[in-house]
């Protein structure tokens, strides 16, 4: 009976868990809104990767005006976390290894779309390589500062 107990409570422990990790983009948005600064490139990160994740779906749906507003706050919120990150030197390798993984996943998705509707995604493509250079010069701009010391 003991069992029992414990594994019903932690079956409702790792759904609860389950719950949270899976969070929908609108919750994200609005946690996002009174996060403290050091949470933000996380959360930011995790609304970027959904929005991906409905873009992709959107496009192979035909949605392609929805898939390319998914697309903008793919960029929008992969930049919000790279300036919380910035600010708080912390999360940066982290930030720019998911702004690397978005941005090949969004040259995988244009690849699947016709021509005239590769242009958004190009342009977030790019954009995202921006988020990128801005992330890596200050992760390695500590180190020469130091040296000039």
């Amino acid at each position: 009976m003991r069992r029992l107990a414990l594994y019903l409570l932690l079956l409702a422990l790792g759904s609860a868990y389950g719950a949270a990790k899976d969070a929908t983009v609108a919750e994200l948005k609005a946690r996002l809104e009174s996060a403290r600064t050091e949470d933000r490139p996380e959360l930011s990160m995790q609304i970027a990767r959904g929005q991906l994740r409905s873009a992709d779906t959107l496009y192979q749906d035909g949605n392609v005006a929805q898939a390319a507003a998914a697309v903008d706050d793919v960029v929008a919120y992969s930049e919000q976390a790279r300036d919380a990150a910035t600010q708080t030197k912390k999360h940066l390798k982290n930030v720019e290894i998911d702004v690397r993984k978005m941005a090949e996943k969004l040259r995988d998705i244009k690849r699947t779309l016709a021509f005239e509707d590769q242009l958004p995604v190009e342009r977030a493509i790019r954009r995202l390589e921006d988020v990128r250079t801005a992330l890596l010069q200050e992760m390695f701009a500590k180190d020469k500062k130091k040296e000039k010391k």
